[in-house]
């Protein structure tokens, strides 16, 4: 009975601490039931650990005992963590026993105390109106600041928050009261306004904030109304940033327009900005909800036309015709397909981009797309194709495309008619020009005031100047041309580089009847007396210019804001006076060009300078080169070669010495053929001189 009451029990298995310790480090690394295989493997490791643990312990024990240096870092760390742990213990118990928090700190301790006033009156407000500004406490703190120094409160009283206006507003909710009577309309214009003006950026802390306080939706209306505002006033940076801050935003970031992208394109192109506007291009043919259309490459081809990059032009008609990338995002249409066949507006642009580089042979690339395409060129085209010929020297096929334009029945406009003036003009036609006008006036084409303008030029280069003033009155007759003053520095310059100068001279004299000579006028007429040495035509004009007395009947206040001297009219006067050898009023000149503030051309006025040195003004180009190194420039070759001769003529040869140490550290070398010729000019029969020239030269080049 009593063996039938079955086996005492079992007792409980015991529990080991390591075996606890290794399965708890074991749930931590993601392993929940590990086999006792594991589990014996660890424990072995950690004996063999422990093991040479107390083994280590020991050898050391039986080291030398520790030096008295040791034992005092020893007691000093000891002293200072129980130093530490006093300290801790003091704050938990103060910090235990105080019941009243402490004060809060106000603004910043490292501040002076003015600073701190001015921040508890900015942020102590007692009214509390939603999000927006106390403009009570603006307006005091707007007194502070002018009662002491503003200039130092600048970056904190700008422009860009209007007070008066109720411009301050956080968020579209919370617009204050004016500005929701003003509506979208005068936001957009503050908006634009302040960002045109005051040139912010998007790294600005200024941008987002004034972004913020616009009140806006920025909707695709309301960013096409900024867009075309920031584009009107130049600012493309600006629409950059307005459209990267408004798309990069959470709450816009899933509402991108393709709209919005395509006039921020034509902003850029407007701009000339055209690595820009490839960006923004690769950018949308990055998505799909802003892959580009039609209208979005018209404008990057014109872009790129108008830049000349034709490279970048053709690939973009290559990526026209293939299909977008895999990775393109936002693709939730299976059979979506936005291949475009390039266009006549295209192509035209392809012949844009090859005048500059005058790739003749693009042309005949073009025509044979468009035929390929079923597209017929337009007037645009035929022009283009005639102005790319035309710059590139194939005279004759530029009437031959003109004939063809009139075969296919397109008729030439004002224009292709201008290029076929300047045609005839490189061509030395002056007769076929005059026909090519004439015949213009009788099909009753309005021809533009560059057509007469290229007429009259072509005119005047061939001495023809009588005619050429029949031009001109036609030209004063059409709207929308240039000043006749630009009409006739044009032909001045025209007759002056066909050599005809009293032909130069009558047309100066011609313009008394029409109008007043702009600086333009007067630069041109000093170059050619310069030319044709004519030193005292040259200062008496030049004179005449300073003193306003030109005796044609006008006000010296229309003369005042036109004809004032420049810096290109000291250079060609500098110019005509050297060639004269009149050296005495080129010191005049360059002094009285100095105290302008006018910076010497080192280009252009160096020469001057070492002729005006070797015939006894060596002060001016002392002067010269002084004021080019302070004001962080490097002097030109020609003067400190010349600087060295000087020097070694006057024996002065530290200073030569000096000079020709600093050469060595400029970004030029003087050859070996230039350094003889240098020897020729120094005392050709004094050996010691030469010597000593060498042996500057070794030292500048150690």
């Amino acid at each position: 009975m009593e063996a039938s009451a079955g086996h005492p029990p079992h007792p409980p298995p015991s529990t080991d601490p390591l075996t606890e310790k290794i399965k708890k480090r074991l749930l931590k690394k993601g392993v929940i039931d590990p086999t006792p295989k594991i589990i014996r493997a660890l424990r072995k490791k950690h004996h063999l650990k422990t093991l040479r643990k107390s083994k280590r312990l020991a050898t050391q024990s039986q080291t030398e005992p520790l030096s008295e240096s040791q034992i005092q870092t020893l007691a000093e760390e000891l002293h200072f963590k129980t130093i530490a742990r006093e300290f801790k213990e003091f704050n938990e118990i103060q910090k235990a026993k105080s019941k009243i928090p402490a004060p809060k700190m106000v603004g910043r301790p490292w501040e002076r105390l003015e600073r701190s006033k001015l921040g508890e009156l900015s942020t102590g407000s007692k009214e509390y109106r939603g999000e927006t500004l106390n403009s009570e406490h603006l307006r005091e703190l707007g007194e502070i600041f002018e009662g002491r120094k503003r200039e130092a409160f600048s970056f904190l009283l700008n422009d860009d928050i209007d007070l008066e206006d109720g411009m301050l507003s956080k968020g579209s909710g919370s617009g204050s009261p004016t500005l929701r009577r003003r509506g979208d309309a005068e936001a957009i214009r503050f908006l634009v306004d302040k960002l045109s003006v005051s040139k912010i950026t998007l790294k600005d802390w200024k941008f987002r904030r004034m972004m913020k306080q616009g009140g806006l939706h920025f909707t695709e209306g309301q960013l096409l109304k900024i867009l075309r505002g920031l584009g009107d006033r130049g600012s493309w940076r600006q629409a950059m940033d307005v459209v990267e801050w408004v798309y990069s935003n959470k709450e816009y970031r899933n509402y991108k327009s393709r709209f919005v992208y395509t006039k921020l394109l034509a902003v850029l192109g407007k701009a000339r900005r055209p690595q820009e506007a490839l960006q923004i291009f690769k950018l949308m043919r990055g998505d799909c909800h802003i892959y580009p259309d039609m209208a979005a490459y018209h404008s990057i081809a014109v872009t790129l036309g108008q830049a000349g990059l034709l490279k970048e032009l053709v690939n973009i008609i290559e990526s026209m015709k293939q299909k977008p990338s895999r990775r393109i995002k936002n693709v939730h249409l299976r059979n979506w397909d936005p291949i475009l066949r390039p266009d006549v507006v295209v192509f035209n642009s392809v012949l844009n981009a090859c005048v500059p580089s005058k790739q003749w042979k693009g042309v005949s690339w073009v025509f044979e797309q468009l035929r390929k395409g079923g597209l017929k060129p337009n007037n645009a085209t035929y022009g283009l194709a005639m102005e790319v010929m035309l710059y590139s020297g194939k005279y004759g096929l530029v009437h031959e495309l003109f004939q063809k334009m009139r075969k296919n029945g397109e008729a030439p406009k004002a224009l292709t008619y201008k290029i076929i003036v300047r045609t005839f003009l490189e061509g030395r036609k002056i007769d076929e020009a005059i026909d090519a006008v004439r015949d213009m006036e009788r099909r009753g084409i309005i021809g533009t005031a560059s057509v007469y303008y290229e007429l009259a030029c072509c005119l005047c280069n061939q001495g023809r100047w009588q005619e050429a003033m029949i031009e001109i009155e036609k030209l004063k007759k059409l709207p929308h041309s240039k000043p006749l003053e630009v009409a006739f520095t044009g032909m001045i310059l025209s007759s002056m580089n066909s050599g005809h100068v009293n032909a130069c001279k009558s047309i100066f004299e011609h313009m008394k009847g029409h109008c007043s000579p702009n600086i333009g006028t007067i630069n041109a007429m000093l170059e050619v007396y310069g030319r044709s040495d004519m030193f005292s035509e040259a200062k008496e004009l030049f004179e005449n210019i300073k003193r306003l007395e030109f005796g044609w009947g006008i006000s010296s206040e229309k003369c005042n804001a036109s004809v004032i001297p420049d810096v290109y009219t000291y250079g060609l006067m500098l110019k005509a006076s050297a060639q004269a050898h009149q050296w005495e009023y080129f010191e005049f000149v360059y002094k009285e060009m100095s105290l302008l503030g006018y910076q010497c051309d080192q280009g252009k006025h160096a020469p001057l300078l070492v002729e005006a040195s070797r015939a006894g003004k060596g002060h001016l180009l002392e002067h010269a080169f002084d004021t080019i190194l302070e004001a962080g420039g490097i002097p030109h070759p020609l003067l400190f070669t010349e600087m060295v001769c000087q020097a070694t003529a006057h024996k002065n040869y530290e200073r030569a010495s000096e000079i020709v140490n600093a050469m060595a550290q400029a970004p030029f070398r003087v050859s070996e053929e230039e350094w003889m010729s240098l020897f020729k000019k120094i005392e050709p029969g004094s050996a010691q001189t030469i010597l000593r020239i060498c042996w500057m030269c070794f030292r500048a080049l150690m």
